[in-house]
């Protein structure tokens, strides 16, 4: 049976969605609001009923993709299997060889991303999550063009143009020993493979 590790909710993914959902229900109930002076207004409900139907209807819209934001808010997370490793996000399911890992090392978000050396907006989001410990997946290659992967993930998944990943994780010391732990069982049977067909060149007594 092929191993399963642990799942490991992304913080970033979290974090992102936590900031944003609030505002998107704001605005849909802000929205939705705007239609009850329109139904108030007799001409409005009855020679242009379509007025206050569509801005009730939009702001339902709105708080609805709100509700699925804050639902799928712990939907994003990390998980080793037996040969690769499984990113996972409501719009990207990727697969990731360890082939494809050179080394994994860890990282401070504050030192990785420090406040002066990105924008205001950024600053604002990484704040929170500066003394937090990542693990920086060093590469041969993506998995997938880096366009791609760059308009599904946060920008806080990479650190500059290399091929790497930026993985954070609460508990970023048991997913950093787990995904070691794969890659060196992974490599195993290769090794065993290869002891076992020196062996049997031996001569038998």
């Amino acid at each position: 049976m092929a191993k399963v590790g642990k799942r490991y909710p992304l913080v970033m993914y979290t974090h992102m969605i936590d900031r944003w959902w609030p505002a998107v229900l704001f605005l849909g109930l802000a929205l939705a609001s705007l239609a009850w002076p329109l139904y108030q207004d007799p001409f409005m409900r009855l020679a242009e009923p379509w007025r206050w139907q569509a801005m009730t209807w939009l702001g339902g819209i709105v708080v609805l993709v709100s509700l699925i934001m804050a639902a799928f808010r712990k939907s994003g997370y990390v998980q080793p299997f037996g040969d690769h490793l499984r990113l996972v996000t409501p719009f990207l399911r990727l697969n990731i060889s360890y082939r494809r890992i050179l080394r994994t090392s860890t990282i401070s978000m504050g030192a990785t991303f420090p406040p002066k050396s990105i924008s205001r907006w950024r600053g604002e989001i990484v704040g929170p999550l500066a003394r937090m410990t990542a693990v920086k997946i060093e590469l041969n290659a993506f998995p997938m063009p880096p366009s791609a992967l760059r308009f599904f993930l946060s920008p806080f998944f990479f650190q500059d143009r290399t091929p790497h990943l930026i993985i954070l994780v609460n508990d970023w010391m048991g997913f950093s020993t787990e995904v070691e732990s794969m890659r060196i069982s992974g490599k195993m049977p290769d090794q065993q493979v290869s002891d076992q067909s020196i062996l049997s060149r031996l001569p038998k007594k």
